[in-house]
């Protein structure tokens, strides 16, 4: 998070793979979420894999109940403010947010 150190932002690193967002906190996510909550599922090999489509995450239920069964398909990184929350990709969107430009 050398974006956060560099503008002087305090900030906890939450490493989801060891400690993944339960339903509570993904709901909360999706509440303050910028983007369209299905942006949260990555598309890789193992959405490939477990033959997930989009219909599968058309809704919010069904993105947190994807991603609280399948923790590896969480995007990352998320960056999560007190108010609002955005995928941190690409990293420009991670300074406007947290400098408030965004």
């Amino acid at each position: 998070m050398s974006i956060a150190e560099e503008l002087g932002v305090k900030f906890e690193i939450v490493l989801y793979g060891k400690t993944p967002p339960d339903e509570p906190t993904l709901r909360d996510i999706i509440a303050k979420l910028e983007d369209p909550a299905t942006n949260l599922v990555r598309r890789d090999s193992l959405w490939k894999k477990l033959g997930l489509t989009e219909d599968d995450v058309a809704t919010d239920d069904q993105v947190v109940a994807v991603l609280v069964k399948h923790k590896q398909l969480l995007q990352r990184p998320v960056v999560v403010t007190a108010t609002r929350a955005i995928i941190g990709r690409p990293k420009d969107r991670v300074r406007e947010l947290l400098s408030g430009d965004g």
